[in-house]
């Protein structure tokens, strides 16, 4: 049987697929094949590098680590302001965000990875998905994570690339279409929230985008082979709040957020 983990993308969220690990590590489930889209590259990335227990404890402190210093989206509003005005695509840099996954990955290729890996972004001159399966293992995390209006596209080589969540935010096919007969979704929760109509300009771009990737999910679930069982994870310890205008930066709770939804998916796999 060959398993994957396909790791969703959910921004500061993805805290909760560390619990999800933790409890599939401790089952004895291990991945032949790794997905992952946005965070969820990054993610899977350290779990493609290091596939077993001891990576939980690195990515858990590493998650609080980038809590605590607000790496990636610290900037002063007054800078993130002047930054909008002046490149007019985003408000945010993607040099912190760069320095730490070298710091952790340094030159790492995909291909030396100890287990198969793949990274999705959203190719702009291509106007088409596209998966890293090859090269430095920074670039192709950096793309995948390169959210539209917080940070600013990415190029690798003679592309640019914007967030894989644009195109393709759980990639469940595309995990049986590489041959994985039994796939673990590691997802954030957003999929089961309850939508509302939309009542602000920022809320209706969320609330399309979660259409468009609710949508997409549902029908991959659906039309999977019959021989591939999927299993979608539990999330907890998300909420509204984490819609709002400013929840993409907040990290408070990242501890609770991963044993709550370690809980959750310990009971799921108790029950396989």
């Amino acid at each position: 049987m060959t398993t994957a983990f396909v790791l969703g993308g959910g921004g500061v969220l993805g805290a909760v697929e560390v619990g999800m690990l933790r409890a599939l590590f401790e089952h004895g489930i291990t991945p032949d094949l790794v997905l992952g889209t946005s965070v969820g590259a990054l993610n899977g990335a350290m779990v493609a590098r290091e596939p077993g227990p001891g990576v939980v404890e690195r990515m858990t402190a590493l998650w609080l680590e980038v809590g605590r210093s607000r790496e990636v989206y610290g900037d002063r509003p007054l800078r993130t302001v002047r930054r909008a005005m002046s490149t007019g695509t985003h408000i945010y840099s993607a040099e912190p965000l760069q320095k730490r996954l070298g710091e952790e990955f340094g030159d790492t290729l995909i291909e030396d990875l100890p287990v198969r890996f793949q990274a999705c972004a959203a190719s702009i001159e291509r106007a088409a998905e596209h998966w890293f399966d090859s090269g430095r293992l920074v670039d192709a995390v950096v793309a995948s994570a390169a959210v539209p209006g917080l940070l600013p596209p990415a190029r690798v080589g003679d592309e640019h690339f914007l967030d894989g969540g644009i195109v393709n935010s759980i990639p469940v096919a595309r995990a049986a279409q590489l041959g994985a007969d039994r796939i673990f979704v590691l997802q954030v929760g957003r999929i089961d929230r309850p939508l509302t109509v939309p009542r602000r300009p920022w809320e209706v771009a969320r609330v399309s985008f979660e259409i468009a990737r609710r949508h997409r999910f549902t029908r991959e679930i659906a039309e999977l082979p019959e021989h591939v069982e999927a299993h979608v994870l539990p999330a907890r310890g998300t909420s509204a709040r984490d819609d709002s205008l400013r929840g993409h930066r907040d990290f408070t709770g990242v501890e609770q957020r991963i044993e709550a939804t370690y809980d959750a998916t310990s009971d799921y796999l108790d029950r396989l």
